[in-house]
């Protein structure tokens, strides 16, 4: 007996869930799944955008491109593009550049090393990490949230 009201239940909510799919469906509102976790067609398309920003591209003199990534934290949704660097010089020298072709480029003051611009319906936040090791870092941060990163 207890199997077959168990069975009835789950029945019931397939059904009621397939309905509610198909009222969202005919109603053009496409359905919220309870199962969608993590990062998606939106933040790949973010990513594209931080990725083709040039300020990623400029380096002082004397730096040389280690590694160009990408990545998208599933859990807050956030999406990074970076371009790291083999650079001796000093940090000091690295920041200098990087304010004055990022300027060029329309970004802005944040706070500290932080810069600022739209970029793929969002605000974007540019960092310089470095130089450590004789490694600079040239990053961009973003989400859908318009998180505040500086």
């Amino acid at each position: 007996m207890r199997i077959r009201k168990t069975g009835t239940v789950l029945g019931g909510l397939a059904l009621g869930a397939l309905l509610s799919a198909a009222a969202w469906q005919a109603a053009g509102t496409p359905p919220v799944s309870l199962l969608a976790y993590g990062c998606g067609d939106a933040e790949d398309r973010l990513g594209d955008a931080l990725a083709g920003e040039s300020v990623l591209a400029t380096a002082p003199d004397g730096a040389r491109v280690k590694e160009s990534y990408r990545s998208c934290d599933d859990d807050d949704l956030f999406v990074v593009a970076g371009t790291s660097y083999a650079y001796d010089g000093t940090r000091g020298t690295a920041l200098a550049h990087l304010r004055a072709d990022a300027a060029a480029q329309g970004w802005r003051d944040g706070a500290g090393t932080c810069l600022t611009k739209r970029v793929g319906g969002t605000t974007a936040y540019l960092t310089l990490e470095g130089p450590d090791d004789g490694t600079l870092w040239v990053e961009l941060v973003a989400d859908r949230d318009n998180s505040d990163w500086c």
